[in-house]
């Protein structure tokens, strides 16, 4: 287990971007991130109002941080390189992941596209844009699955 001074460490100074920024895992990560300084704080997102709810809980909750709030798709590759480019993570936090069973049970393609490919066009873009860091959220689904997930 890391200390919160370890997490301060890796975090502060350094330009940290977050997939799924909106969701339920991607959302507590950018609160927790936002209270170690980071140089700055890339909020990127598919859903717009799970966005403009996150972004703004971070502008009350910690006025200090500088951050950014890009509605956008990890499925993306052309849109993961513009972004790259032009916010140069250090670090990366991939949340962006569709988690929920039934729902992906019920749409097996956005699952796919989503958990998979999206998760390799993240990856790709951390390479080619010499990100340090990248650290995949994932789900218990990963051993032995029993559904789609």
């Amino acid at each position: 287990m890391q200390s919160a001074d370890e997490l301060r460490g890796f975090i502060a100074g350094r330009r940290v971007l977050v997939t799924g920024a909106g969701g339920s895992i991607g959302s507590e990560l950018c609160r927790q991130i936002a209270q170690f300084a980071p140089e700055r704080l890339i909020l990127f997102e598919l859903g717009e109002y799970a966005l403009y709810q996150i972004d703004a809980e971070i502008a009350e909750t910690a006025p200090v941080c500088p951050r950014e709030a890009i509605l956008g798709d990890v499925r993306s590759p052309a849109q993961l390189k513009e972004i790259f480019a032009r916010t140069r993570p250090e670090c990366v936090f991939h949340a962006a992941a569709i988690k929920h069973v039934p729902l992906a049970e019920l749409n097996p393609i956005e699952a796919l596209e989503t958990n998979a490919l999206g998760t390799r066009a993240v990856a790709e873009a951390c390479i080619q844009h010499g990100v340090q860091d990248m650290v995949l959220i994932s789900t218990d689904k990963a051993v032995r699955p029993a559904s789609v997930m």
